[in-house]
């Protein structure tokens, strides 16, 4: 595995761009001079890997996360073999993101396992064993692909990570993975605090990747700015999203301000602008920038920006200010 420099800036490609923009979002964030630029997959939208392959082949340069694959959707044999596909044509290039996929939506599909936790560290075990030519384990509770063995093999073998944020989750990433994707908000107290969970698990000095998510808007206006990520936060006052909230010092009053309100919308239209200043990246290019140099500091190897808005290429041009100092 070969590791990206500690300090990346990129973008993520919403779920519900039009379809025919894909190709020129991702030309476009590498253009502008993004290091990477991760792809989602969501129940309902679009494949992961579909996704991944269309946008490496739009660019030349730019790394590709997969963001990402539940274990409990895929025979991992088979998931080897695509991203082992995808790795040889674009070598250097991938970054594949596993997790356990939302509960709601697995069990809607079918495929939610009665311990996520041990499918999801069998599953990666078996997949990293499967990219590096090796002998998967055998008897597992749900993977057991022992007898499997790919005939191509991708060199660099692409960088694995988990999409979790449970501390019992964080743990074995430290264990089984090369690091972590952490959804938004990421927070750098939450960026600090996850990290910390990864590493009391590892046994190398090798430091964890850590790709982390944020909602974005870019403007000289810091207001509108703010403003504009407002409607993409609605959804941290839910109980899922705890564990990025409870590191802040503002969680308690978070957590009281949510109980006070009927829906989501309601919640982002009431959260206060210095709240929003610490659970998303908007502001001015100068504020923005401090914002994800906080989140490397605490521990962020590449920092996504996901872009709001009806036009999300016009949006990347704005995010994109971040990127060299006015």
């Amino acid at each position: 595995m070969t590791s990206p420099s500690p300090r990346r800036v990129g973008v993520l490609l919403p779920r519900d761009l039009p379809l025919h923009q894909l190709t020129e979002f991702a030309s476009r964030a590498e253009s502008l001079g993004f290091d990477e630029v991760w792809v989602v997959e969501d129940l309902g939208f679009r494949g992961g890997i579909a996704q991944a392959a269309v946008v490496l082949a739009a660019t030349s340069r730019i790394t590709v996360g997969i963001g990402i694959l539940p274990a409990g959707a895929r025979n991992v044999a088979f998931a080897a073999m695509e991203v082992a596909t995808l790795a040889r044509l674009f070598p250097g290039r991938l970054t594949v993101g596993i997790g356990h996929g939302m509960p709601d939506w697995m069990r809607e599909a079918g495929a939610w396992p009665t311990s996520p936790l041990t499918l999801l560290k069998e599953w990666t075990v078996a997949l990293r064993a499967l990219l590096r030519g090796e002998d998967p384990p055998s008897g597992g509770r749900y993977v057991d692909v022992s007898g499997v063995r790919l005939e191509e093999l991708p060199d660099p073998v692409p960088p694995v990570v988990l999409g979790v944020r449970g501390p019992k989750s964080l743990e074995a990433a430290g264990v089984v993975s090369d690091g972590v994707v952490l959804a938004e908000p990421s927070a750098p107290a939450y960026v600090a605090e996850s990290l910390e969970r990864v590493a009391s698990q590892r046994t190398s000095g090798e430091r964890p990747l850590a790709i982390t998510y944020d909602v974005a808007a870019v403007s000289d206006d810091p207001s509108a700015a703010l403003d504009a990520v407002r409607a993409g936060l609605g959804w941290i006052g839910e109980p899922d999203w705890l564990p990025h909230i409870a590191p802040l010092p503002f969680a308690a009053e978070l957590a009281a301000l949510r109980a006070e309100c009927d829906s989501p919308e309601q919640f982002a239209e009431r959260l206060p602008e210095e709240w929003i200043g610490e659970l998303a990246l908007a502001g001015t290019p100068a504020q923005v920038r401090a914002r994800i140099s906080a989140r490397h500091d605490a521990g962020a190897t590449t920092v996504l920006l996901t872009p709001v808005g009806e036009d999300r290429l016009a949006a990347l041009r704005d995010l994109s200010r971040v990127l060299t100092s006015d």
